[in-house]
């Protein structure tokens, strides 16, 4: 592997290809945009409007043309909600983005609502009474649209599906939607045909008497079919339905023209191929009206299919069967020649890490200034050199002194800070066509307090407890989720995150329905790839988190009664010894870290350079 040892001035943010530093927020726009929506509002007769940050596909991730949120506020962050009234536009973020909010949007036409203290549908039913409020069916759940139907129930609002997109006149330069190539994911990457999910997917909707299936969320129906493409960034998906009968070809709404040579061929052996108009809404909607007409029970995915549909079954009589993703748990049982490859792309990423490390701790002992953009924009260099990654899984999370103390923090032009003495924390990952990574270390910059070795220490502990742990099988992740965080009620400390999520295979870094969480009710099982995560921040000071990803597996007891799980560990690159404090761990903990540290030398060290394979060397040492 070539060596590459840059120097700070020869990265420029020119050079980070997947990652933007810039906002794209435009609040002094806010004005004249919540003015055009307004006449509109008052041409429908509508007093005010919900506007969500969501698209069709309820996605966690959006593309810009359909941010309408960021559009109409100037708010960039991934979780927000705003009601446009004639008068008012109150807009509703949780606890990660008060702060945020506040500084991106104008502050005299956009009044900032922490979710803590009031629900935009409390809100709805104590300041918009007596109203008429209009809402896009194609950008609500049924499940989401219940609580609005509720509040305006109490307080006589009247609730009116819009029939067409009310920013589509008034929304001028829209981005274009997303149109990237599409492209196969062999089985060599997938492990099992597409003709086979399908085959076990319709045998399920005949065993439950299911006549059809809508295949609404968007990585189910990219894994169902053997697919990826690049609409969305960081997410290697095409933002596309499916309808999937119990019996016969399923149907997947995609422009032809978007397909790599061949794969329309491929893919016309098991689905009969449907361009849409747009995301291809009204196709659909006509298809589920016909179906519901011939009495079949159609499934939808209560968490992400539009209520539009819902609607729709039911002006022809049907009664839609609302559930969870039918596709969820197939995705989340990896496969062997999945988990081979996420073994493969851990320890490709591992010797990025390494190597971005290696290279960090020399620049800082050098005294080269760096600041998180810094730091991004060079781990982001080490990864490309692997020449296999297809994109970074999220935009990186380089956080120094204070800023770490923002679990989901991210570093822009405006908030970036230089790395100074204390504690420097970096959240990354990759997506791979043969595994998606994620991975969080913290690291010592020159020194550090007792307090942060401590608060790491038991940090390190929590982690070490998940990724020892075993269980008998039908295990939730809510019973384990507890033994990351009892080193740190025992000191009176807790995190406000999940231990840890699911992840997806060249998919989704957030993956469901698994989950290390308080909230994580799904039974683990053999082959779900999960973070182990615990952390701790302590406001306006430090934060501390560290993350490997885990895969269940059986775990044979010697004269055991029962079937049991553990966990294998797929990360590999150290852990920062400077901050652990020995005497804080028992000698089972201690035997831990030695034995992960042997195990990643001896798997990382022949993928490195000699400086890397030196830097690795003393990282790994024992305790």
């Amino acid at each position: 592997m070539p060596r590459f040892r840059p120097v700070v001035p020869h990265f420029s943010q020119k050079q980070a290809q997947f990652q933007s530093f810039t906002e794209r927020g435009e609040p002094q726009h806010s004005a004249g945009r919540a003015r055009a929506l307004r006449k509109t509002l008052t041409s429908l007769k509508l007093d005010g409007m919900l506007v969500p940050r969501a698209d069709v596909f309820q996605g966690e991730y959006i593309p810009a043309s359909e941010n309408r949120l960021t559009w109409l506020t100037g708010f960039t962050g991934s979780a927000g909600f705003a009601i446009l009234m004639k008068d008012r536009l109150p807009l509703f973020v949780d606890g990660r983005y008060t702060v945020q909010a506040k500084a991106e949007v104008n502050a005299k036409l956009v009044t900032v609502v922490p979710l803590a203290e009031t629900a935009p549908d409390a809100w709805l039913k104590r300041e918009a009474s007596a109203t008429r409020i209009g809402y896009d069916p194609n950008l609500f759940t049924a499940r989401g649209l219940a609580r609005f139907e509720r509040a305006a129930k109490e307080a006589d609002i009247t609730l009116v599906s819009l029939a067409a997109d009310p920013f589509a006149p008034v929304w001028e330069k829209r981005p274009a939607a997303p149109a990237s190539r599409v492209i196969d994911h062999p089985e060599n990457f997938a492990g099992e045909s597409r003709e086979a999910k399908i085959a076990r997917l319709q045998e399920s909707l005949r065993g439950d008497r299911l006549g059809a299936l809508l295949v609404s969320e968007c990585p189910s129906v990219n894994w169902l079919f053997n697919i990826r493409a690049g609409d969305v960034p960081h997410l290697p998906i095409l933002r596309a339905f499916a309808l999937v009968p119990a019996e016969g070809k399923a149907s997947l709404f995609v422009d032809p023209a978007r397909l790599e040579p061949g794969l329309a061929k491929a893919l016309a052996q098991v689905c009969e191929i449907v361009k849409p108009e747009a995301e291809g809404a009204a196709e659909i909607e006509a298809r589920l009206m016909a179906l519901s007409r011939d009495g079949l029970r159609i499934r939808l995915d209560e968490d992400s299919a539009p209520v539009r549909f819902s609607e729709a079954i039911r002006s022809v009589g049907g009664t839609p069967d609302l559930g969870p993703d039918r596709i969820a748990l197939m995705k989340a049982r990896k496969n062997a020649t999945e988990i081979a490859g996420a073994r493969e792309a851990h320890l490709r990423d591992g010797a990025a890490m390494v190597r971005f490390l290696a290279w960090l701790d020399r620049e800082i002992a050098a005294g080269t200034p760096l600041t998180e953009i810094d730091a991004a924009v060079a781990l982001e260099g080490f990864r490309r050199e692997t020449n296999a990654l297809a994109d970074i899984a999220f935009p990186s999370i380089s956080a120094a002194g204070p800023n770490a103390a923002l679990p989901h923090y991210r570093v822009t032009e405006a908030t970036n800070r230089p790395i100074t003495p204390g504690l420097y924390l970096i959240d990354s990952g990759g997506q791979y066509r043969d595994g998606t990574t994620d991975i969080t270390r913290t690291i010592e910059v020159k020194r550090s307090t007792k307090a942060m070795r401590e608060a790491f220490t038991r940090v390190l502990s929590g982690m070490i407890a998940v990724a020892r742990a075993t269980f008998p099988k039908g295990t939730s992740g809510a019973q384990l989720d507890a033994l990351a965080r009892l080193p740190l009620w025992q000191a009176g400390m807790d995190f406000d995150h999940g231990t840890g999520h699911g992840v997806g295979s060249f998919l989704s870094v957030h993956e469901g329905p698994q989950r290390l969480s308080k909230l994580g009710h799904t039974s683990l099982e053999p082959g779900m790839i999960l973070s182990d995560e615990p952390g701790y921040y302590r406001e306006g000071a430090f934060g501390i988190r560290i993350e490997n990803l885990i895969v269940v597996e059986p775990r044979a007891i010697p004269g055991g009664e029962r079937a049991m799980f553990g966990f294998e560990t797929l990360t590999f690159c150290p852990i920062d010894r400077r901050l652990i404090v020995k005497s804080m761990l028992s000698r089972a903990e201690r035997d831990w870290i030695d034995a992960y540290h042997t195990e990643t030398r001896g798997k990382l060290a022949p993928l490195l350079d000699a400086d890397s394979r030196a830097w690795l060397e003393q990282a790994t040492r024992p305790l």
